[in-house]
């Protein structure tokens, strides 16, 4: 009779993709699947691409241009806090951002009134599902208190 030791890693990692905001995240991802070539995967796999460790953090370059297969890691993200905060509040949201690529002109003479945010975007991801769950839900409850701190406010 052999026990099979399951590693802290893999607790963890089922423990994340039971959390709501992961689940919403996971719905979102396959929503965007019309031919269905994600359906015989798990959802850690379709996760993996948001998992991005130390060592592959550190080959990558400081400051680099995305790729459009990151960004949609990233507006799939946001796009899933706003979900959360929109199913545990009742109102209504949607993520606000626009992506450029930053000319050297850009980088060199900022214009008056604006900045730069992200140099480095194209390295987005979290170390861990664990992460990525902390993450989403932390965003989703500093939202959600937010708005129960000012009720008024939020449906305008």
């Amino acid at each position: 009779m052999s026990d099979t030791a399951i590693s802290p890693a893999v607790n963890e990692d089922e423990a994340a993709l039971a959390t709501p905001f992961v689940r919403c995240l996971v719905r979102l991802i396959r929503a965007q699947d019309p031919f269905g070539s994600w359906e015989g995967k798990s959802d850690a796999t379709l996760l993996g691409d948001f998992i991005v460790t130390k060592k592959q953090r550190r080959t990558m370059p400081v400051i680099d241009d995305p790729d459009p297969d990151m960004l949609w890691r990233l507006d799939m993200f946001y796009t899933a806090v706003g979900l959360a905060i929109e199913e545990r509040s009742g109102l209504m949201t949607s993520p606000m951002m626009e992506m450029k690529s930053t000319r050297a002109w850009d980088a060199c003479f900022p214009r008056p009134g604006s900045w730069s945010l992200c140099r480095d975007i194209h390295r987005f991801g979290f170390e861990s599902l664990q992460k990525l769950a902390e993450a989403g839900a932390k965003l989703v409850d500093d939202a959600t208190a937010a708005i129960e701190a000012y009720p008024a406010v939020a449906p305008a």
